[in-house]
């Protein structure tokens, strides 16, 4: 495991696990090109959790919020105090991430249909599923601006996004950008979209690589931790620098970059996934 190769891994998951571009799609071919190979598992899984350091950090306050309202519903739910109507924005953005979150459940009985389009050396569907992300990104910048807070969220919202973040599972779909766009298709403000995206990737990210650490660590491959580490800290780094660049971006209605971006690699990668199923060569990147 080269700390070059595992480096630019980082920063591609840091800046695409939050900018609207597909992390998995990104990683999928950067590591297709490195010729990662049977590492690519463990160390997809070490970056994600860099990323997800980096949402619990940059949205500490509200996280924190969320718990307290948790155990607080709880004990209103055992004296009677419980109210669906009279919940603050902490409190019913935790329901909704929840219901978001409980349609991931019977998706993940699935979890090797999804994991195997990342690990099949080939970059066609990617190609495809990037273009499908930039049709979302597209239609997003297009859709009237909405005006609901955390506090309005209803379940029909949640239920939407939830859907969506589903077939973000897809390697080139991108998680961020899709639910975002779910979001802000729901009539969120842009800025709740953003939060409740960020957020609900918390539970998806977390979930996900419990489920796929243990297989990881007992395929018996030598491990370089401190390789590992160093690409948890990148990923971590630059997903704050990402998020923080969401944001401004979703303020000054530039969304459509992403859209142009991923319209034009999906479109790379379809074109250089069909010469290597042609030809039988392969592109690969040397460190």
């Amino acid at each position: 495991m080269e700390y070059i190769s595992v480096i630019i891994q980082g920063i591609i998951q840091g800046l695409t696990e939050f900018l609207p571009v597909s992390s998995s799609g990104h990683l999928s071919v950067a590591q297709h090109f490195m010729s990662v190979g049977e590492q690519s598992l463990i160390i997809s899984i070490v970056l994600h959790l860099g990323t997800l350091l980096a949402v619990f950090i940059a949205f500490f306050p509200t996280i924190i919020g969320m718990i307290m309202e948790f155990f607080l519903t709880i004990k209103d739910i055992f004296t009677g105090k419980f109210s669906w109507k009279n919940m603050n924005a902490n409190r019913r953005m935790m329901f909704m991430v929840i219901i978001s979150t409980a349609l991931l459940v019977p998706v993940y009985l699935f979890k090797d249909f999804f994991i195997g389009f990342e690990g099949d050396n080939d970059i066609i569907f990617e190609g495809a599923a990037f273009l499908f992300t930039a049709v979302l990104l597209f239609l997003s910048d297009k859709c009237v601006k909405g005006h609901k807070t955390g506090d309005k969220m209803t379940v029909t919202d949640a239920l939407a996004v939830g859907a969506v973040q589903c077939v973000a599972l897809f390697p080139g779909v991108s998680r961020s950008g899709s639910t975002t766009a779910a979001g802000l298709f729901c009539g969120l403000t842009k800025e709740t979209a953003v939060t409740f995206s960020f957020i609900l990737g918390i539970p998806a990210i977390l979930g996900g690589s419990v489920l796929e650490i243990g297989d990881a660590l007992n395929s018996n491959m030598e491990l370089d931790w401190i390789a590992l580490g160093i690409g948890f800290v990148v990923a971590a780094v630059v997903g704050l620098l990402a998020i923080a660049l969401v944001k401004w971006l979703l303020k000054k209605d530039r969304f459509k970059i992403f859209g142009i971006y991923t319209a034009l690699l999906g479109v790379a990668c379809i074109g250089i996934g069909v010469y290597e199923l042609v030809t039988g060569s392969h592109f690969v990147l040397v460190f």
